[in-house]
């Protein structure tokens, strides 16, 4: 092998550096579009699952009692403290991948089990507030890294342009 192939060309870094600045910027806006996705789940909870059928009897029947109010607040609580807790150590490691579609899944599944125990109404503004939390947090992480990681990547290209 030629030691001028194992070196990539000008033009090819050039290219792959631009290509990691497209990713990051794309990272930045795929956070973006799971928040939405947050706000329109939470625009349902808001109108109590309206648009849902109601549940069954058959179905209340075999998933059984739902637990208490004050029993899904807990764990409420308790998602949310370690979720931020998370999100605050990723902060350190400097990753750009968005982990919020996790935490959007967690959200709605206590916006669905205060909507069995027939509580929505009342906590609706307990899961929408922790939810707007801790995607805003994961949120601003994530363009935080990105926006830095862009500089740094802009600053190589204009060296390459030098």
């Amino acid at each position: 092998m030629a030691p001028s192939e194992d070196i990539p060309s000008s033009e090819q870094r050039h290219q792959k550096i631009q290509a990691r600045i497209l990713s990051l910027k794309k990272q930045i806006s795929f956070s973006k579009w799971w928040t939405a996705l947050f706000f329109l789940i939470s625009l349902g909870a808001a109108v109590n699952f309206r648009f849902l059928p109601p549940i069954s009897e058959n179905v209340r029947q075999f998933l059984g009692i739902s637990p208490s109010s004050t029993l899904i607040s807990i764990a409420l609580i308790v998602y949310a403290f370690s979720a931020l807790i998370l999100i605050l150590g990723r902060m350190n490691t400097a990753s750009v991948h968005f982990h919020g579609w996790s935490h959007i899944g967690y959200l709605s599944a206590f916006y669905l089990f205060y909507y069995y125990s027939g509580t929505l109404r009342d906590n609706f503004w307990a899961v929408f507030i922790a939810g707007l939390t801790i995607l805003s947090l994961e949120n601003y992480r994530v363009w935080s890294v990105c926006s830095e990681t862009i500089k740094k990547e802009e600053k190589t290209l204009a060296f390459l342009d030098k």
